[in-house]
């Protein structure tokens, strides 16, 4: 794989979310950072893209810091969380693909005497991928794909009439599934700056006492299937930004004689005249 090749970063939490999306990469090899990530790099077939996939556990606050450092170390282009999430609105079915518009972090607020006062978050998703996953699932008569916002909470929901299920209902009436990692991976990434970020989930039960049922019936395994086919197509309409995603911009600053430096190794005379050689030197600083 080229060096310079545009990265895109997916991120899972479960084994067999992580075995769902592998299977759509060729060339897979493993690298591990200094301290400790580990993140297989494969080539997305027909693309440009190289996907870097690492699977991070369970947790949106893990999830934020582990993202954190994964985009540090290899300054991706855009950024996926993909997986298996509970529905909240009765006509998803099992096997259903819910795309992000937004995510909601559901556990911000203030306990008063009064109750708790819900003190919304939301992320918004990347523009760019959004649209480019409305214009991959027309062509994928096998998926069914809804556009919605993502609720995350560390709860595993399996009671539709319990209070949390209730409080999501009353605040965040709106939201199509329920997860646990997508607000922490797309803070991190909204954090890093202007970095596209999307959080795709495939529906593997309806967030009520039937999950064990469906889990044990494979939902998990089907949903994850979904999920990840829909992030391939997503990235096989989405295209790089120009240039490396890996380069770093160097601190500028005013040379003498007006030029711009770069990084202390050369001087810009970009829209100067000059009618004699010009003599300069590295700069051995750092």
């Amino acid at each position: 794989m080229p060096k310079n090749q545009p990265t895109a970063l997916i991120l899972t939490a479960l084994p067999l979310e992580y075995t769902a999306v592998r299977a759509h990469l060729e060339d897979r090899e493993e690298h591990v950072h200094s301290g400790g990530l580990r993140v297989e790099k494969g080539q997305l077939p027909g693309t440009p893209w190289q996907i870097a996939l690492s699977e991070l556990g369970v947790g949106a606050e893990r999830a934020a810091s582990l993202t954190t450092q994964l985009i540090n170390w290899l300054h991706p282009q855009a950024v996926f969380f993909v997986g298996v999430a509970g529905g909240l609105k009765d006509d998803l079915e099992i096997g259903d693909v819910v795309v992000g518009t937004q995510v909601y972090e559901i556990h911000g607020g203030k306990q008063t005497t009064e109750g708790f006062l819900v003190r919304p978050r939301a992320l918004p998703s990347s523009l760019a991928l959004e649209q480019a996953a409305r214009s991959a699932v027309r062509d994928m008569p096998e998926v069914r794909a809804h556009f919605l916002p993502i609720a995350t909470g560390d709860v595993v929901l399996a009671d539709s009439e319990s209070e949390i299920a209730d409080f999501i209902r009353r605040n965040y009436n709106d939201a199509g599934a329920i997860e646990m990692e997508g607000s922490g991976a797309a803070q991190a990434a909204h954090l890093n700056g202007q970095l596209d970020a999307l959080v795709i989930r495939g529906i593997s039960d309806r967030a009520d006492a039937g999950k064990s049922r469906a889990d044990a019936a494979g939902s998990q395994q089907l949903a994850a299937k979904q999920a990840a086919a829909v992030t391939m197509a997503v990235l096989n309409k989405h295209r790089p930004r120009e240039g490396s995603a890996d380069s770093e911009e160097r601190p500028q600053g005013r040379g003498e004689g007006g030029g711009t430096t770069y990084g202390g190794d050369h001087i810009d005379f970009r829209g100067g005249t000059f009618h004699a050689p010009v003599t300069g030197k590295t700069n051995s600083q750092r």
